[in-house]
Order: structure tokens, then sequence, then C-alpha cells
């Protein structure tokens, strides 16, 4: 009796055993692993992605066709025309907003001259300094009286009877009139000049600098154009002064303005920058009826 309860008991114990050992799972290692050290996952950048390349602005018999930013007054400028003729030739006003695919005349029709023909850029030489002192009386030049002014009796000079004309100084209605804008210009930047106009190998003149260094407008007037579409000019800014009168400012880091807005001359409009150039510099351009002529002609000397 007794040897059967024992055997029952050391049963039982086996089946306990048994069970505990089926809830807890001896621990699996993994031996491949150890010792190593975890591994360091590298980021894959990104490939950078290339900005298009720009988009060459061409006519074709004349005809062309408006691409993204294009206003009147950068299509001018691009094919040397005055805004005003491209206006007339596809029966546009100059405010006249352009829809990119529409197709523009740019070349003047057969047997008409464009009028940027008339503007062509006349070579001024500086001028020498000249001291300024009050007049005295002495100085003061009065009309000959009409008996100083008659010739002499036989004499055949008839000169001596024309008065020389008086000086007239230019006025803002005389500057109205000839399309000139109404204040001096002033320079748009401080650097040095590096390269001077050169009617057929600069439209310009290019001021150097560094990059951040400020641009400023030359004159009072509006923001016609402020972009980067135009192939070789970079990061470029155009303002309206007059019906005549555009000034170029290209190469620019960053635009501070934008289309449409006015600006005082002065006023900080971009930092220069080499966007589409070598080095750093501000090329710089006035424009007369779409004509290029000489910066330097307009600034003051420095």
């Amino acid at each position: 009796m007794l040897r059967s309860v024992i055997v029952v008991w050391c049963s039982a114990l086996v089946l306990t055993g048994c069970v505990t050992s089926s809830t807890h799972e001896a621990p699996i290692e993994e031996r491949s692993q150890v010792g190593r050290p975890p591994e360091k996952v590298t980021p894959v950048a990104a490939a950078p992605v290339a900005p298009p390349p720009p988009v060459a602005r061409e006519a074709h018999d004349g005809q062309y066709v408006v691409q993204a930013g294009d206003t009147l007054y950068s299509i001018a400028l691009v094919f040397g025309q005055d805004f005003r003729d491209i206006a007339r030739w596809n029966g546009l006003d100059d405010q006249a907003h352009l829809q990119i695919g529409q197709s523009l005349r740019v070349a003047p029709p057969a047997g008409e001259e464009s009028s940027s023909a008339e503007a062509t850029p006349i070579a001024v030489s500086p001028s020498p300094k000249v001291e300024t002192r009050p007049l005295a009386p002495s100085d003061l030049i009065t009309a000959p009286s009409a008996a100083e002014a008659a010739p002499a009796p036989g004499s055949t000079d008839q000169t001596a009877a024309m008065p020389a004309p008086a000086a007239v100084a230019p006025t803002t209605d005389n500057k109205a009139a000839a399309g000139e804008p109404d204040s001096q210009w002033a320079w748009p930047s401080r650097g040095k000049v590096l390269d001077r106009f050169d009617e057929a190998h600069n439209k310009g003149i290019d001021i150097g600098g560094n990059v951040g260094d400020p641009v400023y407008a030359a004159n009072d007037g509006q923001v016609v154009y402020s972009g980067n579409s135009l192939p070789a000019y970079g990061k470029l800014v155009i303002i309206k002064h007059t019906d005549d009168y555009v000034s170029v400012y290209a190469h620019n880091n960053e635009i501070l303005v934008t289309q449409g807005q006015a600006v005082k001359r002065g006023q900080r409009i971009a930092d220069l920058g080499m966007t589409d150039a070598s080095s750093p510099r501000l090329h710089f351009e006035i424009r007369r009826r779409g004509t290029p002529v000489d910066p330097l002609a307009y600034l003051p000397p420095r």
C-alpha cells in the first residue's frame, strides 16, 4: 500500500515538472549577432534637382512666342526694340497682360522701321570741373541797343545785327517733353566699374562688389519685370522711368521688389550677386526707346 502511494506521488511530481517547463520557454540566443556592434544605417541623401536651364528667347520670321515671366518690357529688352513699337505692331497697350503661348511680332513689318533706330547713342566726353563765383556788375552782358546792333554803313556783314541767343537752362517741362526723367540719375551700386559700355559687346556697365551688397534704383519709376527667365541676365529687375527710359539691373543674388511696385531713386531693390555671371557684379543698363545708351553719360561723376 505504502509503495503504491509513493509511486503515485512521484508520478505527480514528474507531470508537474513537465507543465512548468512548458510555460517557461528556454531563452534563445542568436549567436551569430553576439559581439557585433549595431549596424549604422546611413540615410541616402536625395540627389539634388538641378534647376531647369533658362529657355532661350528666339524669334522666327519676326514672331516670338510668349513664355512664362515675359512682359512687354522684357521682350523689348531681349530683342532691342521699343516696347511701344511691339505694342503697336500687335494692337496692344503698354500695360497689356500677355498670355503664355501668345505669338507677338517683335520685328518691324515690311516697309516700316522701328523707332528704336532713331535712338543712336552719342558719345559724351566728361566735362572738366568749372570754378563758379558770383557775377560782378561789370560781368553782366546787356543787350545791344538798336544803334549798336545796326551794321555800319556800307558793311555787308549781316551777323553784327543778330544778337547772340541767350542760353536757356533746361526745366522740368523741357525734360518731360524730351522724354527724360525729371530727377538726376544716381549710381545703383557703390562698387568700382569693371567693364564699360561697348555698344557691340556690352550693353551697359558692370559694377563690382561682394555678394549681398545693396543694389539701388537709379531713378524713380515702376518695376516692370522681376524674375530670372532671361538667359545671361540671372536674377533681373527692370524699372520703367518714363515712356522713353528703362533701367536694367542683372545678376542679383536676391530681388527685394515685385513687378508693378513703385520705387524711388536710391531705394534698395536687390542684393548684388553673381547669377549667370563669373564673379559678383551688377550689370546695369539704361535704355532709351529700347536702345542701350552709355550709363556713364547719365550718372554723376565720382
